[in-house]
């Protein structure tokens, strides 16, 4: 997990951790992915449980930055703007990463917009995690398009969920409770750690 320690991104080992616990159980139900791949952190930790387990997680990102990250705001990391072009891109940065953590025949890049490939997507999917624009708009439609593909049984990992306001951001700590409040999901006791929450599908 050194390699996941040392990426660029946001999520403190411990959440790291947890996540990849919560991997190793939804690899039970099915393959792995999640939104919101950035430079690859999270697809460490979750890449190590799909690679335990013997299946794949699929990440999908368009790799062009979220609102947030952008130029201006506050989590925009000048580092990752492609001097060629002015844009954010951290597809290098997180093809570096896979590479360095002997990953790349368990991590599949999906690169393009969550909303054009949830379209497409067919697969039940034994975890998704959902990590991607933190905006009301992306987050809700993360939430809508995703959260019915996971599998019975399967798991629906969230990050930022911040019940206080003063610590972050409202979207994912709303789709959270949509998803309790829709009544396919139940809080796996145990699983989640800082931020993140760990929901299990209790409903076919």
């Amino acid at each position: 997990m050194e390699v996941a320690r040392r990426a660029i991104g946001f999520m403190p080992d411990e959440e790291g951790l947890a996540l990849y616990r919560a991997g190793l159980v939804g690899a039970g139900a099915g393959p792995l992915l999640e939104i919101g791949t950035y430079c690859g952190k999270s697809a460490v930790y979750l890449g190590a449980a799909a690679d335990e387990a013997g299946t794949v997680l699929f990440t999908v990102d368009h790799h062009r930055g979220s609102e947030e990250n952008q130029a201006g705001w506050e989590h925009h990391d000048p580092r990752l703007v492609d001097p060629g072009t002015g844009r954010m891109d951290t597809l290098p940065f997180f093809r570096r990463t896979i590479e360095e953590a002997g990953l790349e025949g368990r991590v599949i890049a999906i690169v393009g917009p969550s909303p054009a490939v949830g379209a497409h997507w067919a697969t039940h999917l034994g975890l998704v995690f959902i990590d991607g624009g933190h905006g009301t708009e992306p987050a809700h439609r993360d939430y809508e398009m995703w959260a019915p593909k996971v599998a019975p049984g399967g798991l629906l990992a969230i990050h930022d969920v911040f019940p206080d306001p003063a610590d972050g951001g409202r979207p994912p700590y709303e789709i959270y409770l949509r998803a309790l409040d829709d009544g396919g999901f139940e809080e796996l006791a145990g699983a989640g750690c800082g931020s993140l929450r760990v929901l299990r599908r209790t409903t076919g």
